[in-house]
């Protein structure tokens, strides 16, 4: 049987890898119901930031702990997402005004053990 579309199997990955593209933003994605890195790592809200405060009350040893989910040169905010500006120059994501940090104790995607710590840190939910 002759094939009708030899070169769908290289464009149809290609199509569905775009497609992905948008519907992640920010850098951020929703899976499973709460908001991870693009590497699928839990991404938290801290209760000591002030929402659309345009800063981060998480800054050095807090920050080694809690990194930041820094934007990239040309990221723009859009909808939800937002940009704030760390103390130390770096540009960091934000959800409906609140910062986003991973936990450093997370080992793998999907873990969740940052949750509720010192009852300030929280999952990030869209």
């Amino acid at each position: 049987m002759k094939k009708i579309f030899p070169s769908l199997g290289k464009v149809l990955p290609a199509l569905c890898i775009a497609g992905m593209a948008s519907l992640t933003w920010a850098q951020a994605i929703v899976s499973g119901g709460i908001l991870t890195n693009q590497g699928g790592m839990t991404l938290y809200t801290f209760d000591r930031d002030t929402p659309n405060a345009g800063t981060s009350a998480c800054a050095g040893d807090c920050a080694a702990l809690w990194p930041p989910l820094l934007a990239q040169t040309g990221d723009k905010a859009k909808g939800d997402y937002s940009i704030i500006v760390r103390d130390d120059g770096k540009r960091q994501w934000a959800y409906k005004g609140k910062p986003l940090y991973t936990w450093s104790k997370d080992q793998k995607p999907g873990d969740k053990t940052g949750d509720g710590v010192n009852k300030v840190w929280h999952v990030a939910m869209p």
